[in-house]
């Protein structure tokens, strides 16, 4: 019986237990006569590569073996490097597909409209000739969308979510999550004594564009005020509740954790550069704009702190390498089992495999009703009996 191909890759920015998924399936695909081989750089593995050409085949195609992949879960990142490539949306064709005919169509992203290409023909070759019998897919929103869309094409996909701003639908839990939330509530924690011997406000900002879970669940854990992007919150009253925690701290100190996307009535974070495959743009720092509105509101000094790449730096935490190896034993249980179309998940608290989410539901958003105090801008600690660990409502 031939061996069956499994076909690896990661999407869209990295996150500690990336590689311990990688190794997994490496490993237990060596136990079930299966060959692995990594898709390098994301979907740009399969949109770029020139398949006949040996050096850009060693840039995009790596066979993967317990050698090559006996100790990459001891570090965070990607060993196999990422990008964020759209193929059903490309502003540029690459070398190897130039001269070749595509679907153009016009693709608009907040007013701003370009000519994009559908290179999902050039992919599916691309598998193709590589023999693939299956994909794994890890990734955040932007990357599953084009899994799904993968599989509507009939390739066998199986995604594993993965994205610090714990925001994709279906599961409660993304590899990297808890790991990023340790890492914020460690910085924060250290930096209170600079923040209090200069007896000042510390922002800190950490990601979370459409999503707040990083700085709520931080928030959370640290007894911290936060402001999310799914609550437009009152500046004033904001700042009124800042001042009165410096002034009841007897360390004279207060300090607010801000999700990137977070917002106040009025205000609208600012966005620059261009937009990348998915349409996003890099956001401006809502915390140096809260900053000078404290300042100029109360003369007050601040201290700001932009957490966000240091969070999904390092290593994973215990969480992060238990559920990494997890979803990676449950990837390769349902290839072997001959399912497809389907997400690695935890929902209510345990395991379970659901379908791939559709991209056009967005990415899944904080309940401020259950989650948040919108009088205290904090979390809410009340009415938790009987939820999953996570404190994600069904």
């Amino acid at each position: 019986m031939a061996k069956k191909r499994i076909g690896i890759l990661t999407g869209g920015g990295d996150v500690p237990g990336l590689n311990s998924v990688i190794k997994s399936v490496v490993y237990r695909g060596a136990e079930t006569d299966c060959e692995v081989v990594g898709i390098r750089r994301g979907w740009e593995g399969l949109t770029h590569v020139n398949l006949s050409d040996p050096a850009s085949k060693a840039r995009y195609i790596l066979p993967l073996n317990r050698e090559n992949t006996r100790t990459i879960d001891r570090t965070g990142g990607t060993f196999l490097h990422s990008s964020r490539t759209n193929p059903t949306k490309m502003k540029k064709l690459p070398p190897v597909l130039q001269g070749q005919k595509f679907e153009a169509k016009e693709s608009t992203k907040k007013g701003v409209t370009s000519m994009v290409y559908d290179v999902t023909s050039a992919v599916l070759k691309n598998i193709a000739a590589l023999g693939l019998d299956y994909l794994i897919a890890i990734g955040g929103d932007d990357t599953l969308s084009y899994a799904a869309h993968l599989d509507k094409q009939g390739m066998k996909v199986i995604a594993v979510p993965k994205t610090m701003d714990n925001d994709v639908r279906n599961t409660e839990y993304c590899i990297g999550f808890s790991t990023a939330i340790t890492r914020a509530m460690d910085a924060i924690d250290r930096q209170r004594t600079t923040v209090g011997s200069h007896e000042r406000i510390g922002v800190f900002r950490v990601f979370g564009r459409d999503a707040g879970y990083t700085a709520l669940y931080t928030a959370y854990v640290t007894g911290v005020r936060c402001c999310i992007p799914e609550y437009k919150v009152d500046l004033k009253r904001l700042i009124e509740l800042l001042i009165n925690d410096k002034q009841n701290n007897p360390s004279n100190y207060s300090l607010v954790i801000l999700s990137e996307g977070a917002e106040w009535q009025g205000y609208t974070v600012k966005e620059y550069g261009d937009a990348d495959a998915f349409g996003h743009r890099k956001k401006m720092s809502v915390a140096e704009d809260l900053s000078d509105e404290i300042k100029t509101t109360t003369g007050e000094e601040t201290v700001v702190s932009d957490l966000t790449y240091d969070l999904r730096s390092g290593s994973p935490d215990f969480v992060d390498r238990m559920v990494a190896f997890t979803f990676a034993g449950m990837a390769m249980d349902a290839l072997q089992e001959g399912k497809s179309g389907l997400m690695t998940a935890i929902n209510e608290g345990r395991y379970a495999m659901v379908a791939i989410p559709d991209p056009k539901l967005g990415p899944r958003k904080v309940d401020i009703e259950s989650m948040y105090n919108t009088e205290r801008y904090r979390p809410r600690y009340d009415r938790k009996l009987g939820l999953p660990i996570f404190l994600t409502r069904p």
